[in-house]
């Protein structure tokens, strides 16, 4: 990817620079670079190694400034061999636990809670997927009737997840029979994934004769994709934070906010961008910088995902946010709120 190595001066003053255009915004000049860093070389040299740096690829000079900004492969450098270790501080990690403490919330809610903390933590665009289900194990199947007609479906998962479904049997039910059919349906399929539930479940529950069960056995079956497949793709996911990005200086142009909207309201993007990253890193930490990412939208932002991992099942986490961003903090803050995440399922 890099097709120069740099000195160790260059390092240093691509590293300075970066860190200042995170501050500000603003395009970095050399002199302004020289006397706040105190770095030990004069404006003149710093402004030489600057310029060296632009024609390598690594800054930018935008046309309405005297100044440099860092350019993709620039971020690219700083992230792959210049910042800092990535990691949150002590409160910032009790900030993150206090949340998770003695939950004991649904799937949908941890999502939403975890969501809404790395958006905090960030002050990005985070992103939480619901794990994919195919593999997920079924623990046990309860059946609660909520009125004559209407029974809910509460399915554990044995990662630890939960998730219902509410399902009409026109014909009603004897509320007597429940625990029998409850019983007969975990004694068939507790213990399957659900992929191995859908291709096998009418030969395993074809045996049930008993005509006073029928009625919401065949509900059930009727429902079998509802309740066993992964969440429909509009609902797979939560995004949260997009007050974050519109606060960002460098979308104050009314052209850029109307492209952040855009990006917000498309979730199919955001979901193919995820998906793209975390298939090339197989589970691995996946930071992508403006034109890294296929998607042309997402030019003037960079994403982090990481997977996270809850027995045999996986989802994906992390924030999208512009490439001017504090990115080992961000990267600490993904990584972190990944492993909270995987073991709140299981502690549950």
């Amino acid at each position: 990817m890099f097709t120069k190595e740099l000195t160790d001066r260059e390092k240093s003053i691509l590293r300075y620079v970066i860190h200042q255009f995170i501050l500000t915004a603003n395009p970095v000049g050399s002199r302004n670079l020289s006397k706040k860093y105190q770095i030990g070389y004069s404006p003149a040299t710093v402004r030489n190694v600057m310029s060296d740096l632009e024609d390598s690829g690594f800054l930018g000079h935008p046309h309405t400034s005297a100044g440099r900004v860092p350019t993709d492969l620039g971020y690219r450098f700083y992230v792959n061999s210049l910042m800092e270790t990535p990691q949150l501080s002590p409160d910032e990690v009790d900030f993150i636990e206090s949340h998770f403490d003695n939950l004991n919330s649904e799937t949908d809610e941890i999502l939403k809670i975890t969501s809404s903390i790395l958006s905090s933590l960030t002050s990005q665009l985070a992103y939480v997927s619901y794990p994919k289900l195919g593999n997920a194990i079924l623990e046990k199947l309860q059946l609660v009737s909520i009125s004559r007609s209407r029974l809910l479906v509460v399915v554990s998962i044995k990662s630890g997840m939960i998730r219902t479904i509410t399902l009409e049997v026109e014909a009603g039910f004897d509320k007597k029979n429940l625990s029998t059919i409850q019983r007969l349906l975990n004694e068939r399929l507790a213990g399957l994934t659900f992929k191995e539930i859908k291709n096998s479940i009418n030969e395993r529950v074809k045996s049930i004769s008993n005509k006073d069960l029928k009625p919401v056995i065949r509900v059930f079956l009727e429902s079998v994709s509802d309740i066993f497949n992964d969440v429909k793709t509009n609902d797979a996911s939560i995004i949260t934070g997009a007050k974050n990005l519109l606060n960002q200086p460098e979308f104050t142009d009314p052209k850029k906010i109307n492209s952040i909207i855009e990006l917000i309201e498309d979730k199919d993007i955001i979901i193919h961008v995820i998906d793209e990253a975390t298939s090339k890193t197989q589970g691995e930490l996946s930071i992508t910088i403006g034109s890294e990412s296929n998607e042309e939208k997402l030019n003037d932002y960079s994403v982090i995902v990481k997977e996270y991992k809850v027995g045999q099942i996986m989802g994906s986490i992390g924030i999208i946010g512009p490439k001017r961003m504090t990115y080992a903090h961000e990267i600490a803050s993904v990584v972190q709120m990944a492993e909270v995440l995987s073991k709140v399922f299981i502690k549950k």
